[in-house]
């Protein structure tokens, strides 16, 4: 079992930057890829983007590639979201989610939930003025 915590939501300004944090716990060490995650109201969950433990890849959805940033805290079960040039379309509840296994790019960047076992119970961010 992996347990997973997200922080670091919040209200910001268009334009401002959050940097959201999912710690994990558990059976860690089978954690084989992490994947961020957003829901906004009437809509679906959509991929944000993901991190591949094998080879520390990072992916990132269209939407916010140059803009977000997946990093994970070396010696720590911590993976990070920064958020740069935040705009109100990336207003969301923003979920961290883990895997068990491994998966090539292609399957990553599908962006598919049901590649992920297990999932955090998010965080709120909102940008507005």
């Amino acid at each position: 079992q992996v347990q997973l915590v997200e922080s670091g939501g919040g209200l910001v300004q268009p334009g401002g930057s959050l940097r959201l944090s999912c710690t994990a716990s558990g059976s860690i060490f089978t954690t084989y890829t992490m994947g961020w995650f957003r829901q906004a109201p009437g809509k679906e969950r959509e991929f944000v983007g993901a991190y591949r433990r094998s080879d520390r890849s990072t992916y990132y959805a269209d939407s916010v590639k140059g803009r977000f940033l997946i990093s994970k805290e070396n010696a720590k079960t911590t993976i990070n979201l920064q958020m740069n040039s935040l705009k109100p379309d990336d207003t969301a509840v923003y979920y961290c989610a883990a895997s068990l296994k491994t998966y090539n790019s292609g399957s990553i960047v599908s962006g598919r939930p049901s590649l992920y076992d297990y999932w955090g119970q998010g965080t709120q961010v909102t940008v507005s003025s």
